[in-house]
């Protein structure tokens, strides 16, 4: 968070020190969702072969969505008296996470890929939470909800990869 700016002020009623340490907490997790957006339309738009049609309409209102978690986490980061920063440069520096790496491919393929983008998204936002749980409860409320609806978007790709027996292909 080296390029992330802390102003001299926070929300009332919320220590300095626990608003930076909430701040850096929400800025891994603006990092994580700009960076889930962009996977997610990459996948849109290079998605191929049986099932194309629905698994390419899914993922829309799943990047909408994601879109508005970014940007209520870059606001409530500016309400706590940090300064979001969401520059391409910026969030590759910050991001600790291997890029997606599945170009043209299959429903499977990307799918499978996608679930575990999902998996790294949202075990980091319940760590998040544990720790905002101690900083701020604003924060953690807001995290809890986008994690309820990312769960659930994961639970929409895993119905194209799993079994009838509830196996997730690998």
């Amino acid at each position: 968070m080296s390029n992330v700016k802390i102003a001299e002020f926070t929300a009332p009623g919320i220590k300095d020190n626990a608003a930076k340490d909430a701040i850096s907490v929400l800025d891994d997790r603006m990092v994580a969702l700009i960076d889930l957006q962009l996977t997610l339309k990459h996948i849109h738009w290079n998605v191929v072969g049986p099932n194309f049609i629905g698994v390419h309409e899914m993922l829309d209102p799943q990047v909408e969505a994601v879109r508005e978690m970014t940007d209520t986490v870059a606001e409530r980061i500016a309400t706590l008296g940090g300064v979001p920063v969401g520059t391409p440069k910026s969030i590759v520096e910050r991001r600790r996470w291997d890029d997606y790496s599945v170009g043209k491919g299959l429903v499977t393929d990307h799918l499978t890929a996608l679930d575990k983008v999902y998996n790294g998204v949202n075990e980091d936002h319940r760590k998040a939470i544990d720790t905002l749980s101690e900083l701020d409860p604003v924060s953690e409320d807001m995290v809890t909800g986008q994690l309820a609806q990312l769960e659930q978007f994961q639970w929409f790709v895993r119905a194209h990869i799993e079994s009838a027996s509830g196996e997730l292909k690998s």
